[in-house]
């Protein structure tokens, strides 16, 4: 999955995403297990939650594998006008890597990971590897946050599909194919982006292929146990109330 036309129209097709209620959740557990000043996020995209945390004081690393959209990320930073900063200390650094194997030369407090980026994870092998990783990169009593799709939520993509979306400078036909042995899901988009050219609307159209799977959230706490971290638990859909059947979106708070 390279993101590499996606990046350009990612930010108007998630526009409605609710990034301040990931930033919120983030303080939350960071008020109750210690205020970090370095963050690391794994897959940062183009920088929907890195760019406020950055503008409120944080040392941020924002790591992406796709170089378009860490691109994209840069260009939204440096646009952000330098008076709209709470605090002038906050810094940040964007690096291409893979989450699976990233590493700053510093450990930091805490480490981030919201917007179902792990569910692009396809075998378990990749998540103990993220968590081994994550854990090794974190100082002592550090925290990891991150969120996932919970299974169920991937059956009802395939039970709801298709979706469209159908604007005046973007639109798209979203179609889902779903291994239920895996827990897999495999999106296709039909993506229809406007561009100018000779003075008329002319609209150009790519394919993204998206794959994502989902675990079992008992698995998950066991791995990240595993790996070293306590205080394992796990919230759902923004709210700190405990996960159960119903809930669409896992919100998972470990410590180093």
């Amino acid at each position: 999955m390279s993101y590499r036309k996606f990046a350009y129209v990612y930010d108007e097709l998630m526009e409605d995403m609710p990034y301040p209620d990931w930033i919120r959740f983030a303080r939350t557990a960071w008020e109750r297990h210690g205020m970090p000043k370095s963050v690391a996020e794994l897959g940062c995209g183009t920088g929907s939650i890195t760019i406020p945390l950055v503008n409120s004081g944080f040392e941020v690393t924002g790591i992406d594998l796709s170089a378009d959209m860490l691109s994209v990320a840069r260009s939204k930073m440096e646009a952000t006008p330098q008076g709209h900063r709470l605090y002038r200390e906050g810094s940040v650094r964007w690096v291409q890597q893979d989450m699976r194997d990233w590493r700053v030369p510093e450990p930091v407090d805490s480490v981030i990971s919201f917007c179902d980026c792990v569910n692009y994870l396809l075998e378990k092998e990749d998540v103990v590897r993220t968590f081994q990783r994550t854990y090794e990169m974190l100082k002592p009593e550090g925290t990891f946050l991150f969120d996932v799709h919970h299974p169920n939520t991937l059956i009802r993509y395939e039970e709801e599909q298709p979706f469209v979306l159908d604007e005046r400078s973007v639109s798209y036909i979203w179609t889902c194919d779903m291994d239920h042995d895996r827990c897999e899901i495999e999106h296709h988009l039909s993506i229809f982006s406007r561009v100018a050219e000779s003075g008329k609307d002319m609209y150009q159209r790519f394919e993204e292929v998206h794959v994502q799977r989902a675990y079992d959230p008992d698995w998950m706490k066991l791995e990240l146990t595993k790996a070293g971290f306590r205080d394992v638990c796990v919230y759902a859909d923004f709210e700190w109330k405990e996960a159960g059947e119903g809930a669409q979106r896992l919100f998972y708070v470990a410590v180093k």
